[in-house]
């Protein structure tokens, strides 16, 4: 894929929804792919407060498919990740890195992101 420049907007829209922040501020942090099961544990831990082991059947449905339908879709067409769909792995691409200083700022403004995102 050629490398296209990220506008400010693009930034805006993507981090438009809070699991798509998380998504993002996690990836910022770890610096590494991780799988579709690291981000629905960060969007459990920092947007529900509680643990895998604790969440219901239906609030793990729904985080999942809302990754695989809606943000991994909206992240790959920026092209700021790519995913691995066999192995359900997200990776980073080069144009990610466009977003960190403009991501930085909106993370750190965000109340509900107030300390790193982490695995």
């Amino acid at each position: 894929m050629s490398e296209r420049r990220i506008t400010f907007d693009t930034v805006l829209d993507l981090c438009s929804d809070e699991h798509r922040r998380i998504i993002l501020a996690v990836l910022a942090e770890e610096q590494r792919s991780l799988t579709v099961n690291d981000l629905r544990r960060t969007i459990l831990t920092y947007n529900h407060h509680t643990p895998v082991t604790n969440a219901s059947e239906a609030v793990l449905t729904e985080i999942r498919v809302s990754i695989s339908h809606t943000h991994i879709p909206r992240l790959e067409s920026a092209g700021v990740i790519e995913y691995d769909s066999e192995r359900n792995v997200v990776e980073p691409t080069e144009q990610f890195d466009q977003l960190q200083p403009h991501l930085s700022a909106i993370l750190d403004i965000d109340p509900n992101l107030n300390e790193p995102v982490e695995l």
